[in-house]
């Protein structure tokens, strides 16, 4: 499941009008697919996008959804995988682990809420909160109410405004390390279990060099839900190659790129205009960014030589162009190439957030 993929079923869908289930895993043990924060939406049809287990689960989740669209409220369901011996309500999962996720009816004439902001800040460059209140014994926090923050700022709320700072406080603290967590919140009127749920934006990669090799670097990209942007100085590249699904593409000559586009929003970038005084272009405007990851198609030698032609701004970049770009797997061709290079960008962008 992508940010992406969700976000382009919740527009098909919520254009219709009908009635969706948005289902949040909250707490985790053991062994399981998926962790704390991850989403699946569902229609009434037991339509879904997302998967919150390698497909044990969502039929019965599609299921439960229904009940829940059928009442209006939200529910929240534990299933308990750690028995391998015997079948879980004859889903047969074989898995490890314990899930807890939580049900929560998405309506028209709610707009949405909370999936609707939650798409918001998903379109964003920052990483925000979902605050969820999935178990409360106390009146004025009920059970579904939810807060969502858009460029650090509250942009939605149908938590009670008697309890809404002091949550909203707490879950400031709690968050100081931004990965999806449940927290206890108690007060002399009861206790709740609340989720506050990482809303972390898909990676933005940037594209340099649109040849016949370019187009299975940004497939992959896509298909991991990536936004990425595609740069070539040829027209005849950009023209002879289908780049409609990338978030922009374009076509300006290699000195001007910084000046027309934010180099720093960027998380990753791959040069691979295969013309090596193109190549040094590009690495010289991005020698002032600090994007982590900067990847270069070509032998050591060729790397080496532009950072020595590049002085000063090559020492910058030093630390930060892997050359050849790409990990170690074996293969040969654009594919497998391609493949690599993604690899490596996946490894540099997802790794840090899990030590």
């Amino acid at each position: 499941m992508t940010a992406t993929a969700l976000k382009m079923a919740f527009s098909t869908w919520s254009a219709t009008g009908q009635p969706l289930v948005l289902a949040t895993v909250y707490d985790t043990e053991g062994s399981t697919y998926s962790k704390t924060g991850a989403y699946m939406l569902i229609t009434g049809e037991a339509t879904f996008q997302g998967m919150l287990s390698g497909g044990c689960l969502e039929g019965d989740l599609a299921e439960r959804a229904r009940q829940v669209i059928e009442t209006g409220q939200p529910k929240a369901v534990t299933y308990d995988l750690g028995n391998n011996d015997e079948e879980l309500w004859g889903l047969g999962v074989g898995c490890d682990g314990l899930m807890r996720i939580f049900l929560q009816p998405l309506l028209a004439d709610e707009g949405y809420e909370p999936f609707q902001t939650i798409v918001m800040a998903l379109d964003g460059d920052t990483t925000e909160v979902a605050v969820t209140v999935v178990e409360s014994s106390i009146g004025k926090l009920s059970v579904g109410s939810s807060l969502v923050t858009v460029d650090s700022e509250v942009a939605f709320s149908n938590i009670d405004r008697e309890v809404r700072e002091d949550i909203w406080q707490k879950a400031r603290e709690a968050f100081a390390d931004p990965r999806s967590l449940t927290m206890a919140y108690t007060s002399e009127h009861g206790e709740a279990t609340i989720l506050l749920g990482a809303l972390t934006p898909p990676p933005k990669v940037l594209v340099l060099g649109a040849g016949l090799d370019t187009a299975p670097v940004v497939r992959f990209a896509l298909e991991l839900g990536w936004r990425v942007t595609v740069q070539d100085h040829r027209p005849a590249y950009i023209e002879s190659s289908e780049f409609s699904a990338v978030e922009k593409v374009l076509c300006v000559p290699v000195e001007e790129l910084s000046s027309t586009i934010d180099l720093g929003q960027f998380d990753a970038v791959i040069v691979m205009s295969h013309h090596l005084i193109s190549d040094g272009q590009y690495l010289a405007q991005l020698a002032d960014t600090d994007i982590d990851y900067i990847g270069l198609l070509g032998p050591v030698d060729r790397r080496q030589r532009l950072l020595t032609e590049l002085g000063d701004k090559g020492k910058q970049l030093e630390d930060r162009v892997h050359g050849p770009a790409g990990l170690e797997i074996g293969g040969r061709g654009p594919a497998a190439i391609a493949l690599s290079i993604i690899a490596e960008m996946h490894q540099q962008l997802v790794m840090p957030q899990r030590d």
